[in-house]
C-alpha cells in the first residue's frame, strides 16, 4: 500500500539524499530564479516520487540506488497519481521537476540516471486563456474607486489594477516592496519574474493613485525593504486573499467563474492586442521568454472576431 500525500512529504531520507534535496532546491532559487511556490511544488514532486520508490523497494532510497531507477518504476508513480486523479497538467509538471532534478544530479554529482528522460511527458490539453471583456474588467475593479473605502479594499483594488493595468503576475505584484511603490514621478516597474528574466512595465496613473491611496490608509507601517501589500495582521499578503476577494466580487458582480486574477492578466494582453499592440511588445510587457507563449492570445482575439462576425454579419446569419 502506498502512502498517502501527506505522509509523502513526511517519509524520511537518507542523509546524504535528503542533502542533495536541499542543495537542488537552493540551486533552483538562488541560481535559476524559480519562485518560491515553484521551488516548492517542485520539491513535493520529487519527494513524493522518492516515497512511491521507497514504497517499491522496501526500504529508504540511498545514493547508489539513483542509477539503478528505470522508466517502469517513473511510469508506476505517474500512474499513481493519475489514480488518484491527479491532472494531466499537474503530472507534466511533476515529471518537468523529476527531469530538471536528475539533470542538476549529473551535472552537479556526476550520477548518471537517465531513465527519466525516456517517459513521454503527459498529453496537457491546449488551452486558450478565458479573459474578461473590457466592461467585465472594469466592473470588477470600479467596485474599488468609491471616495470613501476601508484600507483592505484600497489594498485589494490596487493589486488588481497592478495585474489587469501592468499585466503582473500574481506573484510579481504581492513581491513588490514598499520601497519600489511606482510613484508619480517614477511610473515604471522593474519586475523580476519567471526564470529570472528582468522586464520594464509601466503604470497607470489610475494605478498609481489606487497604490497612494492604499499607503495613506494602511494601518502599518510600511518598511521600505519590506512587502507593499501587507495581510489583515500586518504579514506579508497572501495570493489566496485576492482569490478571495475576486471569488466575493463575482458573486455580487454576477461574473463568470472565470474572473480569477490570472484572467485580468490575460485580459490585459488580450484587450491590448484587440486595440492594436503588437506582439513583441505584449511579450516583453508580459515577460515572456517565447514568443510562442505570446501567441495563444492572437486565438484569443481571432475566437473573439468570429463570434463578433457571427452575431453581426448578414451572411452569418444565412
Amino acid at each position: 500500500m502506498q502512502p498517502s500525500p501527506t505522509e509523502q512529504d513526511e517519509l524520511p531520507l537518507s542523509s546524504a539524499l535528503e542533502e542533495f534535496v536541499a542543495d537542488w532546491l537552493a540551486h533552483l532559487n538562488a541560481e535559476r530564479g524559480y519562485s518560491q511556490l515553484t521551488c516548492e511544488a517542485y520539491g513535493r514532486d520529487l519527494r513524493q516520487f522518492l516515497a512511491f520508490w521507497r514504497g517499491q523497494l522496501g526500504r529508504t532510497p540511498s545514493i547508489a540506488d539513483l542509477p539503478l531507477l528505470d522508466t517502469r518504476t517513473f511510469r508506476g508513480f505517474l500512474a499513481s497519481r493519475r489514480r488518484e486523479k491527479v491532472s494531466n497538467r499537474s503530472l507534466a509538471r511533476t515529471l518537468s521537476a523529476l527531469r530538471t532534478f536528475f539533470r542538476w544530479l549529473e551535472s552537479e554529482a556526476g550520477i548518471k540516471s537517465r531513465a527519466v528522460h525516456s517517459v513521454a511527458r503527459p498529453k496537457v490539453p491546449h488551452g486558450v486563456p478565458k479573459p474578461l471583456t473590457v466592461a467585465k474588467a472594469l466592473a470588477l475593479i470600479d467596485g474599488g474607486m468609491a471616495a470613501e473605502l476601508d484600507w483592505i479594499t484600497a489594498r485589494d483594488t490596487a493589486v488588481l489594477l497592478l495585474l489587469y493595468g501592468s499585466g503582473l503576475r500574481i506573484s510579481e505584484a504581492l513581491g513588490l516592496k514598499a520601497g519600489e511603490a511606482p510613484t508619480a514621478g517614477r511610473d515604471v516597474l522593474r519586475i523580476t519574474g519567471k526564470g529570472g528574466k528582468e522586464r520594464i512595465v509601466p503604470v497607470l496613473p489610475i494605478t498609481i493613485a489606487a497604490i497612494e491611496r492604499y499607503r495613506q490608509l494602511c494601518p502599518y507601517p510600511l518598511d521600505p525593504d519590506g512587502p507593499l501589500f501587507l495581510g489583515a495582521k500586518g504579514g506579508p499578503l497572501s495570493p489566496r486573499i485576492i482569490q478571495l476577494a475576486i471569488a466575493r466580487a463575482r458573486s455580487a458582480l454576477g461574473l463568470p467563474e472565470t474572473a480569477t486574477p490570472h484572467a485580468l492578466r490575460h485580459s490585459f494582453a488580450t484587450h491590448l492586442l484587440s486595440a492594436g499592440a503588437d506582439l513583441r511588445q505584449i511579450q516583453e510587457l508580459l515577460g515572456h521568454a517565447s514568443l510562442s507563449t505570446t501567441q495563444i492570445y492572437t486565438e484569443v482575439d481571432r475566437e473573439r472576431l468570429l463570434a463578433v462576425y457571427d452575431a453581426a454579419h448578414p451572411r452569418a446569419r444565412g
